[in-house]
């Protein structure tokens, strides 16, 4: 069956929701140098743009941690891909994530870094999806809250295609 999309969030929002974020993260991380956890693979396109638009000086590294497998729900586990090669112990660190479903995979990578004695760790979602949660996770800065439908787009996917798509759009079948 051949998949089908609908625009959720086209790519001119996309636009304006990365600049405020990265307006609201200047201002609140004026002098302290952060550094930023792009979660691969999803948050790549995202992370892009929020960096153009900071106006603070920043560092940027990346994790990669599976588990969705090539499904649309979560497996359960989590594997550990990719870890970070910067040392973020006292630093002021800011997860970027591109989607927040049940929260039990940023919960994972949340508490993980939180071992690595950062001076404080926040979370900056491009997507929320509020009512699929199953674990509260302290956001700091989202962009935007959605409901729950399958979405691929500006850097999230299904079975490695849709990534290069310059919107959100939900997935049907």
């Amino acid at each position: 069956m051949k998949d089908k999309l609908k625009i959720i969030i086209g790519k001119q929002a996309l636009k304006k929701g990365v600049k405020e974020l990265a307006h609201k993260i200047s201002n609140d991380y004026k002098d302290k140098d952060p550094v930023l956890v792009g979660i691969l693979k999803g948050s790549f396109i995202f992370m892009a743009d929020l960096v153009r638009e900071l106006q603070i000086p920043h560092k940027v590294d990346f994790i990669s941690v599976a588990s969705y497998g090539s499904g649309k729900c979560a497996s359960g586990v989590v594997r550990w891909l990719k870890d970070l090669s910067i040392n973020i112990e006292d630093k002021h660190v800011i997860i970027v994530e591109d989607i927040i479903d049940s929260g039990l995979t940023l919960n994972y990578i949340r508490n993980n870094l939180l071992t690595r004695n950062p001076k404080s760790l926040k979370i900056v979602t491009l997507l929320n999806k509020r009512r699929r949660r199953k674990i509260k996770i302290p956001l700091r800065y989202v962009g935007f809250f959605i409901a729950n439908r399958f979405v691929v787009g500006y850097g999230l996917d299904y079975n490695e295609k849709y990534r290069n798509l310059p919107y959100i759009a939900q997935l049907k079948e």
